[in-house]
């Protein structure tokens, strides 16, 4: 351990003490040898030690300052002593000298040479490098000037205005429809058109999906200069496919192939279209109000499909999706995604089947007026209008129109597709003010289970219809909003009113056999009925009396009851009719008791003065079904462009 001095024991150290040297020190320098000098450097040398060892141990310096100080003294005494530093002598560079200086030399020469002729390679390097990129950059700007001489325009770039001036020899035929491109046309040339889904460019290569309708496809370009039997692809090409904004329209013709790996996010996935031709038909100029991406992304938790709508509420866009208020103020690009595609193609086809069956059955298809005089089932809730000073107001229902023609008319069997109006401030998840009716109305001969028998048939013909024939969009709907399929059985299943208000009294919910069912307690009945039946799909008669329009045929058994029903999806009301009297006196009758001036129905009712066929049918919301059969939660999104209260735009 190194030596540790205290304050006396520094103050004690001997010191050797001299006169200046010329008072007491002789001509001679002393030696190594002499007393003093010997007596010096043993010291200077303790004092060394003993600093090397406090720093070694990691002393503060203040400890071993002193003893530095002193050791510094005496090295002075010691160069007045003895006229030299205290320690060895410096010694001179060495000096190879014969044989080992010229040997050194050599060496020496050897590695300046080396070191010359590695500097002189990296120079040349450079020197190469450098004439390659500029040979390069001479070359493109060669090739730009080049492809800005030549005509381009029947490879790619902005496509004359489409104002029916020419026609091609193919005509439509020209255009392959995306959705039909498939593998087994490996090798042909194709044309394809659609919007411009999405771009990207990767090093000298464009990789670009089409959109149209339902079907997605990759087209595929790199720059070529056109050797190999490959067809020229200048890179202006590349830099314009890349450019052209999405959901534009694009026309691109190339040849189908097959690549070796499927083709992700793309419907046509095990094919792709190598890119000869790209022109932009009409580009898009308007900033996007939202991306594709964010308007295709599957519903995160599902919602309701009752009770209240809040607009303010629905109007946000949260984690990257889109809000419904949003997409309907830009409906005509919300209607582009997949799921929005297939939902009102099935909605084409519930329209479809329900022509096609009751064309079946011998129905016609007729078209009433949607300007009343009055209201078409005296309520209040309408659309009221001046008709050249004259008050009207707009069609609830074909209701009495289509009674006309079916049992007054002699037509017998008639429905229509039409508008409905409603002017009812529900703020609803199922409500509309403006909705797509689907009616019927046929005469009967003895019981309005006739009109069930027809209606029950009718639906299961529409839902076998859908399975059959739009499994493709049901698939692309479930993407997005997930669902479970319709069960339903074949004969359809009816139960009165009363036996569905007791089930729901079984199941602990207060509902009176004569009071009208609340939206709840539909919901209830339905989950209730889908457990003991296995149905999602039922009918329900015999409703009261006081809760139908005043055309309803009362039941003969009981006053309070009607020869009413409504048919229900997932526990939801889609239809509701009944038989409905023929009888003029009971029509006054009934009317009276609703409180409608007769004056306002007189046309109405003076054709059943003339002879009426018995006869019964129902109102059907097409929206309603829709909405249903995919488990949607808003009857808005399966609307194409909703009214509701507070909605008139787009």
């Amino acid at each position: 351990p190194a030596v540790r001095y205290s304050q006396q024991q520094l103050r004690s150290t001997h010191l050797i003490h001299f006169d200046t040297p010329s008072t007491t020190m002789s001509s001679e320098t002393p030696t190594a040898e002499d007393p003093a000098v010997v007596e010096l450097t043993n010291q200077i040398a303790n004092l060394g030690t003993s600093i090397s060892d406090a720093k070694k141990a990691k002393q503060p310096k203040e400890e071993w300052d002193p003893l530095l100080q002193q050791m510094l003294t005496l090295k002075v005494q010691y160069k007045q002593l003895t006229g030299k530093e205290f320690g060895p002598a410096k010694s001179e560079p060495k000096t190879p000298k014969g044989e080992n200086a010229q040997e050194a030399s050599e060496k020496n020469a050897e590695k300046r040479a080396k070191k010359a002729a590695e500097k002189a390679a990296k120079e040349e390097k450079k020197r190469k490098q450098r004439e390659e990129r500029e040979a390069r950059e001479r070359e493109k700007l060669e090739k730009l000037a080049g492809a800005a001489d030549k005509d381009w325009s029947h490879v790619f770039g902005d496509a004359p205005m489409i104002q029916s001036a020419t026609k091609s020899e193919e005509g439509v035929n020209k255009w392959t429809k995306i959705g039909a491109l498939e593998k087994e046309m490996e090798g042909k040339k194709v044309v394809v058109r659609g919007h411009l889904h999405t771009s990207r460019g990767v090093g000298k290569g464009a990789f670009v999906v089409l959109r149209s309708s339902l079907y997605t496809v990759q087209c595929v370009a790199f720059e070529s200069s056109g050797g190999d039997n490959k067809v020229e692809i200048p890179s202006a090409m590349i830099k314009y496919m890349t450019g052209v904004p999405v959901e534009s329209i694009v026309d691109v013709s190339g040849v189908l192939t097959c690549p070796e790996k499927a083709v992700e996010g793309a419907t046509q996935s095990d094919v792709e279209i190598q890119v000869h031709s790209y022109h932009c038909v009409q580009k898009a100029t308007a900033p996007m109000p939202f991306q594709m991406e964010d308007a295709c992304r599957p519903d995160l938790v599902k919602e309701t499909d009752v009770g209240a709508y809040d607009h303010e509420a629905n109007a946000a866009s949260e984690g990257g999706r889109v809000g419904q208020e949003t997409r309907l103020d830009h409906r005509w690009i919300d209607l582009r995604t997949p799921a929005n595609q297939s939902i009102f193609r099935i909605q084409s086809m519930v329209c479809t089947l329900f022509r096609e069956y009751l064309l079946k059955q011998n129905f016609i298809e007729i078209h009433t007026p949607k300007i009343l005089s009055g209201a078409s089932e005296g309520g209040a809730d309408v659309f009221t209008l001046d008709y050249f000073g004259k008050p009207a107001c707009l069609s609830m229902s074909p209701q009495l129109h289509k009674q006309m023609a079916a049992a007054c008319g002699g037509f017998e069997r008639v429905f229509e597709i039409g508008p409905v109006f409603r002017a009812e401030n529900s703020n609803t998840r199922r409500h509309l003010c403006e909705f797509t009716g689907l009616d019927l109305e046929m005469a009967i001969m003895e019981h309005y289970d006739e009109v069930l028998d027809v209606l029950g048939e009718l639906f299961v013909y529409i839902f076998d219809g859908l399975k059959e024939k739009c499994g493709q969009e049901m698939e692309r709907i479930k993407e997005q909003h997930g669902f479970e399929d319709l069960q339903y059985l074949r004969k359809t299943l009816k139960i009165d009113y009363a036996t569905g208000c007791r089930l729901l009294r079984e199941a602990g919910v207060d509902q009176d056999d004569l009071d009208d069912l609340s939206t709840e307690n539909e919901k209830k009945l339905g989950d209730i009925v889908k457990e003991k039946y296995n149905t999602d799909f039922y009918i329900m008669d015999k409703y009261p009396l006081s809760v139908r329009p005043f055309y309803t045929m009362p039941d003969p058994n009981n006053p309070k009851l009607s020869n009413s029903y409504d048919i229900f999806i997932r526990g939801q009301e889609i239809l509701s009719g009944a038989q409905r009297i023929h009888e003029t006196g009971l029509l006054e009758e009934r009317a009276k008791a609703w409180g409608i001036d007769l004056e306002t129905i007189s046309a109405y009712l003076d054709a059943f003065r003339n002879g009426a066929l018995p006869h019964g049918g129902g109102g059907i919301g097409m929206e309603r079904v829709v909405m249903l059969y995919l488990g949607l939660p808003n009857i808005r999104k399966s609307s194409m462009f909703p009214r509701d209260p507070r909605r008139l735009l787009p």
